[in-house]
């Protein structure tokens, strides 16, 4: 007499993480989740292994795609202080320039 195959149960990812979080969060033993589920336990503590081999990428925090705020208040305090070098500049140069004028006039060396 043939044995009939048992068709494989594919459980979504969602699915995956309640099953797990009935062990996790709720401390329901692994065998009675496993037989509430009609789960293998070697299913289970793959399922275990793999959220614990990328728990880190879920505590990472994803990278701003813009400036952040303290780089804008950077940026805007760059600004105004090149704003401000810049006007020194030609003040600077302005008294310069009367400077040479008057020691023509006065024909200093």
């Amino acid at each position: 007499m043939p044995k009939s195959k048992r068709s494989r149960r594919h459980y979504t990812t969602e699915q995956k993480v309640e099953i797990l979080k009935e062990h996790l969060v709720d401390k329901v033993l692994v065998s009675e989740v496993c037989n509430k589920h009609q789960l293998q336990p070697s299913v289970f503590y793959d399922w275990l292994k793999q959220v614990h081999a990328n728990l880190g990428g879920a505590l990472t925090t994803p990278a701003p795609s813009g400036p952040s705020k303290r780089e804008k208040e950077l940026a805007a305090k760059v600004a105004q202080l090149e704003a401000r070098l810049a006007k020194k500049d030609s003040v600077i140069a302005e008294i310069a320039a009367e400077y040479t004028q008057l020691k023509k006039e006065l024909g200093e060396p």
